[in-house]
């Protein structure tokens, strides 16, 4: 051990600023989070040092995980709610990756303008979201948006995007695909350039048809891109809130279970903390399941991170 600190006291010297900050900023955060969901803490009965009120609140186990998970809270259920999150989730992500992907394709060849598409492909990830977020929400207006104008101009019928009703988490699934995409389309272009030509070379001498070379040559290819990029997606858009709250709200027709953290915590007369806490360690809980089972998933196919 004395050789070791000997040899790497500095390196470690060096880590411990970024150590503490993420320990102040994060884990102490974390740890109190964790704590407020065996607590019955609301507003009513947390410390408030300007009134002088002292903390009043009791510890109660596992009351708020089993009240959250059976469904008896009082503002919703948490299954509906997570299933309406693993479908927004989802799709955004396999839309986010197949567009992608087609962009991608395309800018790796070698065509008239790729440098001018290159840019106009990647604005709407150099965009703010917030004025994304406004832009679409007004082109998504029932009467005056351009895009019922555009609906009605041809016969089709102009649907309340942003009203009571599924067609709300359509809506932000459209604006966060048109936001993700450059990202992906970035990274799997990076991936793209990086599988050898002679490959592709080879393959066509063998016959392959353009099916086979993208199957055989261009997946396999971009295979160890594909499940990073793919995982941070999925953790991402699982924790996505700006879009969706600044566009379609609290409405309970795009609710995620972020975004009903976010609603527990600072609205209603009385905000619960613990429950918004035990939403917050669930979210968690979920992304850890999920990261570890494609972790293992990815080691059984020879990909080792």
């Amino acid at each position: 051990m004395r050789r070791f600190l000997d040899r790497y006291w500095y390196a470690y010297a060096m880590v411990l600023p970024v150590v503490v900050v993420i320990a102040v900023l994060v884990l102490y955060p974390l740890a109190q989070g964790v704590f407020f969901t065996f607590t019955n803490i609301n507003e009513g009965n947390i410390a408030n040092p300007i009134l002088d009120r002292p903390a009043t609140y009791d510890v109660v186990g596992f009351k708020n995980y089993l009240n959250v998970l059976s469904g008896g809270e009082s503002f919703g259920a948490f299954w509906g709610t997570l299933v309406r999150t693993l479908i927004w989730t989802f799709s955004c992500v396999f839309f986010h990756y197949t567009i992608g992907l087609g962009l991608a394709m395309l800018l790796n060849r070698q065509v008239k303008g790729r440098t001018l598409y290159r840019v106009l492909l990647i604005l709407p990830w150099a965009v703010p979201g917030f004025i994304s977020a406004f832009a679409w929400k007004y082109m998504f207006n029932a009467q005056y948006g351009i895009i019922n104008q555009l609906l009605r101009s041809v016969g089709l019928p102009d649907p309340v995007w942003l009203g009571q009703s599924n067609w709300a988490l359509v809506s932000v699934i459209i604006v966060n695909v048109w936001l993700g995409v450059p990202f992906m389309m970035v990274a799997l272009l990076g991936g793209l350039q990086s599988i050898p030509g002679d490959l592709y070379e080879a393959a066509e001498v063998d016959g392959a048809t353009p099916w086979q070379r993208f199957r055989h040559v261009t997946l396999p290819g971009l295979r160890s891109v594909s499940s990073t990029v793919v995982l941070l997606g999925i953790i991402w858009t699982f924790n996505m809130f700006p879009i969706i709250y600044l566009i379609a709200g609290p409405n309970p027709n795009a609710r995620i279970l972020v975004t009903y953290a976010f609603e527990r915590f600072f609205s209603g007369a009385s905000r619960d903390y613990a429950v918004a806490s035990t939403y917050g360690v669930l979210i968690l809980s979920v992304l850890l399941v999920f990261a570890t089972i494609y972790r293992r998933a990815l080691r059984k196919q020879g990909e080792v991170w």
